[in-house]
C-alpha cells in the first residue's frame, strides 16, 4: 500500500491511498481522510507515505500504527494549544477598550494583575541569601576507628542541607568549622 499526499502529518487532509491489485497488478486510486489511516493500518502493518517537497521532490516515510497515533496526538494538542492561545487573546483584545484597560481610572497595577490572571501568570522575584547553620548531633564510630576519625570529613560526606519546599534551592552548603569534637 502507498499513499500520496500534499501534506502527510496534516489530519485533517485527504489522502490518496494507491493499492495494488495482486493478480492484476493494476492500481487503484482511493481517497480517504487521514484519520482514516489507523483503520488502513489495523490491515496492513506499515503504510509507505510520500510527502510532495516544495521543490517538487517526493520524500518517503514508513509509517506504523504507532507513527500514526503519535502524529494524531500531536495534532490534537496542537489544535487544543491554539484554541485556547486564541481564547486568551480574545480575553485580552477585550480588555484593550476606553471602558477597560485604557479608562482613566484604571492603574497600572490592575492592567498587569489582569494580564497575570488572563496568561494564568505568577509573578515572581528570586532573591538570593546566605545564612549560618548550626547543627548538633552524635555519630557512632568503630572502636578500631576512634584515633584516625575525623568528623569534619565525615560529616562531609553523610550530612546534607535540602530544601523542603520547590521555591527555595540549596545551590551549595559546605562546613565551614567543627565546634568541637567530644568523645561521650
Amino acid at each position: 500500500m502507498e499513499i500520496v499526499s500534499q501534506d502527510s502529518y496534516n489530519p485533517h487532509a485527504l489522502i490518496t491511498v494507491r493499492e495494488i491489485q495482486q493478480e492484476s497488478n493494476d492500481s487503484i486510486y482511493k481517497l480517504y481522510k487521514a484519520t482514516e489511516l489507523e483503520d488502513l493500518l489495523f490491515a496492513n502493518p506499515t503504510i509507505k507515505a510520500y510527502e510532495h517537497l516544495p521543490n517538487g521532490e517526493l520524500r518517503e516515510w514508513t509509517l506504523n500504527r504507532a507513527d500514526i497515533s503519535e502524529m494524531f496526538r500531536k495534532a490534537q494538542y496542537r489544535d487544543e494549544w491554539l484554541e485556547r492561545s486564541q481564547g486568551t487573546i480574545r480575553q485580552i483584545i477585550d480588555n484593550l477598550t476606553i471602558d477597560s484597560w485604557f479608562s482613566d481610572t484604571v492603574d497600572k497595577e490592575e492592567v498587569l494583575r489582569d494580564l497575570c490572571t488572563i496568561l494564568d501568570h505568577e509573578p515572581k522575584q528570586e532573591m538570593s541569601w546566605t545564612v549560618t547553620l548550626t547543627v548538633s548531633g552524635t555519630t557512632e564510630v568503630d572502636i578500631t576507628e576512634v584515633n584516625d576519625f575525623d568528623i569534619r570529613y565525615h560529616l562531609g560526606d553523610n550530612l546534607s542541607v535540602d530544601s523542603n519546599d520547590f521555591s527555595t534551592n540549596v545551590d551549595s552548603w559546605d562546613i565551614d568549622l567543627v565546634d568541637s569534637q567530644d568523645w561521650n
